[in-house]
């Protein structure tokens, strides 16, 4: 399969938001005060890092996670609290899967991180 430019950027990029995602779940189960909201992010976390996988897979580039968005979104979660950060972390997964919609016809797995990506974001709303 060839790859465009366009697109191999566009892979890299998802796939460093999906390795940035899992640290910013993981940090989050860290600091959240209740049980379930820690469950989901670890839940979520993981589903993030196979996201990773799928645009590796294409990539075949090995990133690493960058903690940037992990330590700002806990030091938000400590002075916003849940009610108004998660909206916040809601609305990137939103925008991933418009992010993700261009590249389904040439990579087809994208479509299942695509959806997992509205669902992560139903799910985060679900927990306020």
């Amino acid at each position: 399969m060839v790859i465009s430019a366009q697109q191999r950027k566009d892979l890299i990029a998802a796939q460093q938001g999906e390795l940035d995602a899992v640290q910013m779940y993981l940090a989050l189960a860290e600091v959240a005060k209740e049980e379930r909201d820690r469950e989901a992010f670890k839940r979520l976390a993981a589903e993030e890092g196979r996201h990773a996988a799928v645009f590796y897979h294409y990539t075949k580039q090995k990133l690493s996670a960058k903690n940037t968005l992990a330590k700002a979104l806990v030091a938000l979660y400590k002075v916003l609290g849940k009610k108004r950060l998660y909206p916040f972390i809601a609305k990137g997964e939103y925008a991933a899967v418009k992010k993700y919609e261009p590249l389904i016809a040439d990579f087809p797995e994208v479509k299942a991180v695509k959806d997992d990506e509205k669902r992560h974001g139903d799910e985060v709303m679900r927990l306020l």
